[in-house]
């Protein structure tokens, strides 16, 4: 049986990798769950949401779509077999004094389900995050 690596190697390891791991569960939550035959919001709220993002990215700034972040902890999921785990540490959120309200006057209805479709992508990204970092472990393990 392999030795396991000092869990801090593998935390440091494993965060080196992190970025990748974000951009393609990104992709792969937002096709999930605002494409296909079932989308979570209709086509209206996403033009909302990227003109939201666009508006932000003109500003300087990462837009909707980019400001939700992640991490690495030690303290290990029900889901895991190993003690580290992925969080989501930042969940885009429009609010009536947030940036991420723009120029255009969202009536509290709108606001809320943008909200709620946005903190569920941002948790659909962390498990897909997770079973990456999960994968990685398996292999750094053997």
């Amino acid at each position: 049986m392999a030795e396991f690596p000092d869990e801090r190697q593998l935390v440091l390891r494993a965060r080196s990798r992190l970025d990748q791991w974000t951009k393609r569960a990104r992709m792969e939550a937002y096709a999930e769950l605002f494409e296909g035959d079932d989308p979570l919001l209709s086509s209206e709220d996403v033009q909302l949401l990227d003109a939201l993002d666009s508006e932000l990215e003109r500003e300087g700034g990462d837009g909707v779509w980019g400001t939700d972040q992640y991490g690495i902890h030690t303290a290990g999921t029900s889901s895991s077999d190993t003690s580290l785990g992925v969080v989501c540490v930042y969940h885009p959120q429009i609010t009536k004094d947030s940036i991420l309200r723009g120029a255009d006057e969202l009536d509290d209805e709108t606001e809320e389900r943008l909200n709620a479709a946005l903190w569920r992508y941002s948790e659909r990204v962390a498990t897909l995050i997770e079973e990456d970092l999960d994968e990685f472990i398996r292999k750094t393990q053997r």
